[in-house]
């Protein structure tokens, strides 16, 4: 399926909810479908909108990405910073967790079934349904060249 067919998807599946699809709101899920692969902040975003000629503002990037969330298509992170950074919610994946380099802030991804089904006992445990699941390992990576497949974000 092409990432125009998976946008398609999505947003006749928001409709189907009950969800008014915003031509911000459509956008905006098109720049992280075609930017899956980052972790984006809302500056990110609405650079990227600007870049399209998007006449939106900061607070109207910042409330269509609020929204996004609150409707199950981005999920939030909080990597320790002083903003956010959001990625598309992908229903069919298994949950995965990241580490954090402190000095690079570059990101890894990870899958650990392991620590999945923690989360469900420790929810189990106290009567409440998960939502989301994020772990975060802070790290310093042990060299400059990194051996792994990070993901950049944005200070």
């Amino acid at each position: 399926m092409t990432t125009e067919d998976k946008t398609e998807v999505l947003l006749q599946r928001l409709r189907n909810e009950g969800f008014r699809i915003t031509s911000q709101r459509e956008t905006v899920i098109r720049i992280f479908q075609e930017n899956k692969e980052e972790h984006l902040s809302a500056e990110d975003v609405f650079e990227l909108l600007c870049k399209r000629n998007e006449i939106i503002s900061l607070a109207t990037t910042y409330r269509t990405l609020r929204m996004l969330v609150e409707m199950n298509v981005l999920r939030e992170l909080d990597f320790a910073e002083t903003h956010k950074h959001y990625e598309l919610v992908d229903e069919n994946a298994t949950p995965h967790h990241h580490i954090i380099c402190l000095d690079c802030n570059h990101t890894i991804e990870f899958e650990d079934e392991e620590i999945n089904k923690l989360g469900l006992e420790i929810a189990k445990k106290y009567n409440v349904n998960v939502v989301d699941m994020q772990f975060q390992i802070f790290a310093k990576c042990p060299t400059i060249e990194h051996k792994h497949e990070h993901k950049k974000h944005r200070n």
